[in-house]
């Protein structure tokens, strides 16, 4: 018996919950397809539960595949665009590598050390970050709503096509892009009270012409004990990546002074 009749099965058992039968006649299968050839039941469950209850109404081809998720193209019922991000429950390298970012946290302190509860958490330490991040102004894809390894977010980017990255594409103007990010990680530092963590040229895009930060997900609070070294090493990551395109940086120093002042 297929995953998808024994799914079905379980949901009529259910007094027709999910109605995931008719629910698969009308979007797209052969992507739910792709979906059951790499997720497992409960992350399966988690999607459909979001189909049902509207939240996501269209899903569409992989925009971002890594080693620790991936993050698919989708709409909401109005045409919204999404970003649905679903971490791969499987991958105990990522569990060694997000240890040192929840450990410390007192977010997240009762937190199981198993593989699967920290992946969890890891997407609710995510979505929690750019909650707190919009309410300081800062520039991050809006959160929506997460259950268990699936965070669902805005789409930055038009028609599943995402914004470039800095990787992938130089700004046209450095000098005012240096400044913009400076100010950000001063208003995520000052406001959220989050010192970013992984900031590099790998995870700030350019969408109309200014800086948007993306996965957010290993922030920490500032009373973490990693708080300044990982300060400390973002700002090294924007000095050396804008340093390359010529940019009159200022020192490491100066950035952490501007960065934390509350002025």
């Amino acid at each position: 018996m297929s995953f998808r009749k024994t799914v079905e099965g379980r949901l009529r058992k259910k007094e027709k919950k999910y109605e995931v039968e008719q629910l698969m006649k009308d979007k797209r299968s052969e992507e739910y397809e792709a979906l059951e050839e790499v997720f497992d039941r409960s992350t399966l469950m988690v999607i459909y539960d979001f189909l049902n209850k509207g939240t996501i109404n269209e899903i569409y081809g992989v925009v971002k595949a890594g080693k620790e998720s991936r993050v698919y193209w989708g709409k909401d019922k109005y045409e919204n665009e999404l970003a649905i991000k679903i971490y791969l429950t499987g991958s105990a390298e990522f569990r060694k590598g997000m240890l040192k970012y929840i450990e410390g946290d007192a977010r997240f302190k009762n937190i199981k050390h198993d593989t699967r509860s920290l992946i969890f958490a890891w997407a609710q330490k995510e979505f929690k970050n750019l909650e707190l991040a919009m309410a300081a102004k800062v520039r991050v894809p809006k959160p929506i709503a997460v259950k268990n390894n699936v965070l669902i977010m805005e789409f930055i980017g038009k028609g599943g096509v995402s914004a470039p990255s800095l990787k992938e594409q130089k700004p046209k103007n450095p000098e005012r892009i240096y400044l913009i990010l400076l100010e950000q990680l001063r208003k995520l530092y000052c406001r959220a009270e989050l010192a970013h963590g992984d900031l590099s040229e790998y995870n700030i895009m350019i969408w109309k012409g200014r800086p948007v930060l993306f996965d957010i997900s290993q922030a920490v609070p500032l009373s973490h004990p990693m708080a300044e070294f990982l300060l400390y090493r973002d700002l090294n990551n924007l000095n050396r990546y804008f340093s390359k395109l010529g940019v009159n940086i200022l020192s490491v120093e100066e950035c952490y002074k501007k960065v934390t002042s509350h002025g």
